[in-house]
């Protein structure tokens, strides 16, 4: 099975100037994480991210960008990919979600734990479960 059967088209973006303010009313809204520039995945920024990397560090979160806190190292899919090849990506990294993109790092949609346990086997999806909501070293 292909990554294209499985993800969900579409994926809401910010630009890494975005306020945290303004990223977080996003995420409440529309599930975003996706950070793009120029039209090509430059980050992730997750709601982890904001509370971990900014609230806990910073006494002016509200003037912090998403660039100042950004995960700028993505792993990413191809439409093309094998969804096992994917979803092994995710377990080693911890992922839940992983950015599908074509050739030139535009997003085409994402790759979610809830789009794999709708698609694949039982053991399969548990199994991804298991490893991505594992502990963190």
């Amino acid at each position: 099975m292909k990554v294209k059967e499985v993800m969900h088209k579409g994926a809401t973006w910010v630009e890494p100037t975005t306020l945290l303010p303004e990223v977080a009313k996003c995420m409440r809204e529309s599930d975003v994480g996706a950070v793009r520039a120029d039209g090509q995945l430059v980050g992730i920024i997750t709601d982890r991210d904001i509370t971990c990397r900014a609230v806990a560090e910073n006494s002016n979160v509200g003037g912090m960008m998403v660039k100042d806190i950004m995960t700028k190292d993505v792993s990413c899919c191809s439409p093309d990919d094998d969804v096992t090849i994917a979803i092994k990506a995710m377990e080693e990294r911890q992922i839940r979600r992983m950015p599908v993109t074509d050739s030139h790092k535009t997003i085409i949609g994402m790759l979610s734990l809830g789009d794999i346990s709708h698609r694949v086997s039982n053991q399969l999806s548990a199994e991804v479960l298991r490893s991505v909501s594992g502990h963190h070293a």
